[in-house]
């Protein structure tokens, strides 16, 4: 996977900095009680939720199961449709093959709808190395590139900007990329909404090269799908000669009928509505419709290490809905930059650090960025079961260590961990795997109990500066058992 935001630390250190913010906790809070109010509603309205949200777990891990096969089924109805397919296993390579695609065509400008898998290559920025610039037309990309800023959040990206900050940035940036904002220009939805339809307006009409993701692919027909709200989607996907989809391996459904399921999970999961406004679907190229050319750039970039980790291949169910997001006391609090990955909050906790290893500091500490509520998974609409996947990873940080495929083996290769973290572990081991040790230590502790003090030192007050440490009891478990129940051994 592309290496993290440039210059940005590990989670604790970023997320503290984050919630000083009075301004950005101010925004999330508004929004992701917002949209997670309208999900609610828009949920509640099917009785049949909780099958369908098992439907799609289903789906997800019999097409992970059998992944191969659907590939090659994918390669063989994209090319009959008259597309070509390219295979990429890593960042640099997905972001070559799209640069000479582009530069086969002569063209040094790109339109692009909004893709997690291009933010995720840095595809914008291997462009621009190029000579080739890479304009985004989701309204929010829009916000986030004029303002030479990050996304931080999966389906509204510039969540963490108010409508007064929006307005500056199209008042500032846009002569410099293309049409001006209007004098004038107002921070009321609809006057921002207008400076940016006529911005890229020009953008559409003059493009000759459209670059996409896919929420899905259908293997048996090679439909590739984009659900969008804009209709910038459908503009990108439709007016360039050339289109270019980069797609993430795991995005294949078997069948059309697959499809179904996630048609109606997914827009009530992320835009609380029944349906996406623009749900457009291509397969191949047509004589007298759409693009004259098109090329599908599968995507691997760690997804194959995922899928060989039994516990934590279930992240590759996502479906990009954000609806983790929206209800995580830890990414309202700290935004999404914190996590240092184009995907933030519980997912991006669970799955950047499959993608790009645990080895960096910053991978390392986003398995810790949650609370284990379980909020996650209960939104989830694809049943992720988030805190289990957390919890293994956590495992895997201790151990020092992380899972790479080797052939069809899976070996454990050392990654920088947590010292302090694994030394209490093995201390704890030694003591639970002796009886006689570990009832001499809790007698001393009861003894003791008076000298302890109620908040921990060094490093530990980040934990216990805001509550007590729980006390010690006057009289072990094991004592006040062999008390009470006539001096038998209630333990080993």
């Amino acid at each position: 996977m592309s290496g993290t935001f440039v210059g940005m630390p590990a989670f604790p250190a970023a997320a503290r900095d984050a919630v000083r913010d009075t301004t950005l906790r101010g925004n999330l809070r508004h929004a992701t009680h917002t949209i997670r109010a309208k999900r609610a509603r828009a949920v509640a309205e099917l009785d049949d939720w909780e099958r369908l949200r098992q439907a799609g777990k289903r789906i997800k891990d019999r097409t992970l199961r059998h992944l191969d096969r659907y590939l090659v089924q994918l390669e063989e109805s994209v090319t009959a449709a008259g597309g070509v397919v390219h295979w990429a296993a890593d960042a640099d390579e997905a972001n070559r093959i799209v640069a000479e695609l582009v530069e086969a065509t002569g063209e040094t400008e790109v339109v692009k709808v909004k893709s997690m898998a291009t933010q995720e290559i840095a595809l914008n920025e291997a462009l621009e190395a190029r000579g080739i610039h890479a304009y985004e037309t989701d309204l929010a990309e829009l916000i986030v590139q004029l303002g030479k800023d990050r996304p931080s959040h999966i389906l509204v990206p510039a969540i963490h900007r108010n409508r007064g900050e929006i307005r500056e940035i199209f008042a500032r940036e846009m002569g410099e990329w293309g049409r001006p904002a209007p004098e004038g220009l107002t921070d009321t939805p609809a006057d921002l909404a207008e400076a940016a339809r006529l911005h890229l307006r020009e953008k559409f009409l003059r493009a000759k090269v459209g670059i996409s993701g896919a929420n899905f692919m259908v293997a048996e027909t090679g439909t590739l799908v984009v659900v969008e709200s804009e209709g910038n989607g459908r503009m990108c996907l439709t007016l360039p000669e050339t289109l270019i989809s980069v797609v993430g391996i795991e995005k294949i459904v078997p069948t059309w009928q697959d499809l179904e399921v996630f048609l109606q999970t997914l827009p009530r999961s992320s835009t609380a509505e029944r349906m996406n406004p623009y749900t457009s679907m291509w397969t191949g190229t047509r004589d007298a419709d759409g693009p004259r050319a098109f090329h599908l750039v599968l995507l691997d970039n760690g997804r194959t290490d995922t899928l060989a980790d039994e516990v934590g291949r279930q992240a590759l169910r996502c479906i990009r809905c954000s609806a983790c997001l929206n209800v995580c006391p830890v990414y309202e609090r700290a935004g999404g930059h914190a996590y240092g990955s184009v995907y933030p909050g519980p997912i991006g906790a669970i799955l950047s650090p499959q993608l790009r290893g645990t080895g960096s500091e910053i991978d390392a500490s986003l398995p810790y960025a949650s609370s284990l509520c379980g909020a996650c998974y209960e939104v989830c609409p694809v049943a992720i079961d988030i805190p289990e996947v957390l919890v293994h990873l956590r495992e895997r940080v201790v151990e020092g260590g992380e899972a790479v495929r080797e052939g069809n083996k899976v070996r454990l290769r050392p990654a920088k961990g947590h010292a302090a973290e694994r030394a209490a572990m093995r201390a704890a081991r030694w003591a639970l795997t002796r009886p006689g040790a570990l009832r001499t230590g809790q007698r001393l502790a009861s003894h003791t109990r008076r000298l302890h003090p109620r908040t921990l030192p060094g490093p530990g007050k980040a934990w216990s500066g805001t509550r007590d440490l729980p006390p010690v009891p006057a009289e072990p478990f094991r004592d006040w058992w062999r008390r009470t129940r006539g001096g038998k051994d209630g333990g080993a």
